[in-house]
């Protein structure tokens, strides 16, 4: 056993001197490194080894996955790009069609941020900024999201700390909570990573560490290049970070009013650019009340006519609460369509324009 073993055997959760840390983490940076150049993952938005990162493609992958699974992000981001291939192509873009293309991906505030980010740049000569501070400075992009554009675009020395790489630095270092002074100790745990060499393929390398190897729950332990330096071994590696209490699932409400013609086709409209499901095309009605009277509920009806209520409630899961949904549904001769309002065929294209939660709410009321 190791000097170094020994003073973790009596005290598992010790933090090391800043001089040990460092010599500690140099050596941890370069076998993360090593061990992604066997095990790295390949993405659309990825550049392949050796060859230069595409600016567009990483920013553009990282405000997708803010929230959101890789598995989910990538078919979207591989349509956005045969769409949009460039930062001048989606800035001359219509902003309608950006949102409409994160149909299905919620978060819509993303599609206009991207939308603002493409023109201010585009405007600047179409090409990202090179210092963090000015990154950070971006529509839609916080600290995180810079830190990732400097280090994997252009080599910045620089660690993103997103929920994979702060479930690592917890781990490696002894950082069990997170609040007040945990903070500032995570924050000079992610500086002693960084560093020039390779900082992009680090970054990376953690992160795909943190997804395969350095999980939440069951992480496999046995095989992380991290594991003989890891002060998360000695104890219980789940304890690190600890886990804040959830509050209970609030519930907000709603009603969706899908009005069809004779053929099927039936009613959408434009959202406002501001607010839940910012811009996206919804069912006539209202979303977000804090409680719903089914007995004043037609007041939200589009028009006039005769609209049965349909039996269940449609629930659509957001981050910090549920949306339940009364459906209301009629069929008409003639459906009014005004400037904000289109009819569209009940086909599946149609309902992969509308947000997840409009669009389980049509798919029930056709099927039913």
């Amino acid at each position: 056993m190791s000097a170094r073993d020994r003073r973790f055997a009596n005290n598992p959760t010790l933090v090391e001197s800043s001089a040990e840390r460092k010599a500690a983490v140099w050596e941890a940076r370069g076998r993360v490194l090593s061990w992604w150049d066997g095990h790295r993952r390949e993405f659309p938005w990825r550049a392949a080894p050796g060859a230069a990162p595409n600016p567009y493609f990483v920013w553009l992958s990282e405000i997708m996955l803010q929230q959101t699974t890789v598995t989910t992000a990538a078919p979207y981001f591989e349509r956005f790009t045969r769409r949009w291939p460039s930062l001048a192509a989606l800035a001359a873009a219509a902003i309608d069609d950006v949102v409409d293309e994160f149909a299905g991906l919620g978060y819509y505030s993303r599609a206009r941020n991207l939308h603002a980010c493409a023109s201010l740049l585009d405007a600047r000569g179409g090409e990202f900024p090179r210092k963090i501070s000015e990154l950070r400075a971006l529509p839609g992009v916080g600290d995180y999201t810079a830190k990732a554009i400097a280090a994997i675009s252009f080599g910045l020395p620089c660690v993103p700390v997103d929920a994979n790489i702060r479930r690592i630095l917890c781990r490696f270092h002894g950082l069990e909570r997170l609040d007040g002074d945990g903070k500032k100790r995570l924050a000079g745990s992610a500086e002693l990573w960084a560093d020039s060499e390779r900082s992009g393929d680090l970054a990376q390398g953690l992160m795909d560490l943190g997804a395969l190897v350095c999980r939440p729950r069951q992480p496999s332990c046995t095989a992380c290049p991290l594991r003989d330096d890891c002060v998360a071994t000695r104890s219980e590696p789940t304890r690190f970070p600890a886990q804040p209490k959830k509050n209970p699932r609030r519930f907000r409400f709603g009603v969706a009013f899908y009005a069809q013609d004779r053929r099927g086709h039936f009613l959408v409209r434009r959202r406002p650019a501001n607010g839940l499901l910012a811009g996206t095309l919804e069912l006539p009605g209202a979303i977000g009340m804090g409680e719903l009277d089914e007995s004043s509920a037609q007041e939200w009806r589009p028009f006039p006519g005769l609209w049965e209520r349909l039996p269940d409630f449609v629930e659509h899961i957001f981050t910090h609460f549920t949306l339940r949904m009364a459906v209301f549904r009629g069929t008409f001769d003639e459906v009014p369509v005004g400037p904000k309002s289109a009819l569209m065929p009940p086909t599946p294209k149609s309902f992969d324009r509308l947000s997840s939660a409009m669009a389980k709410a049509a798919r029930y009321a056709q099927r039913s």
